[in-house]
């Protein structure tokens, strides 16, 4: 059975959730693509194809940060398109700084997996925090 756009994406973010990356992969397309926009200092930033760069993405996201908050509020869903749109506090492991933001995750579904996923929040708060200790 395939699922639906809403349905995978819903079963990735849970994934997610419990840093169950076997469960995400699972669910992506074979020629997926990731696109997490921001700086070289965010150690998962870049563009990322096929599942075993994926793979990469979601393991170096989960060793990177420790997650506070990612709470999706809406989804949008049209067609094959699913729009994520949500909040974020997480810290990043190597530095112990902050990260606040929102979240907008744009996503395209073929066959019931992702196949495109393209994340956009606050990058500067990002590199603020994986740059060093933020000033009080």
């Amino acid at each position: 059975m395939t699922l639906s756009p809403l349905d995978v994406t819903t079963a990735i973010f849970t994934a997610f959730g419990a840093h169950d990356v076997d469960t995400i992969v699972s669910h992506l397309h074979d020629d997926v693509v990731i696109e997490f926009y921001g700086p070289a200092i965010i150690p998962y930033a870049g563009t990322y194809r096929g599942r075993v760069e994926a793979r990469r993405f979601f393991d170096t996201v989960l060793r990177s940060v420790d997650i506070h908050q990612f709470d999706p509020e809406e989804f949008i869903c049209q067609g094959d398109k699913v729009v994520v749109t949500g909040h974020l506090r997480l810290t990043a492991r190597a530095t112990g700084g902050g990260i606040e933001s929102d979240f907008v995750h744009v996503i395209t579904v073929a066959d019931g997996k992702w196949l495109r996923f393209r994340d956009f929040m606050n990058t500067a708060v990002a590199q603020a925090a994986f740059s060093g200790p933020v000033p009080a």
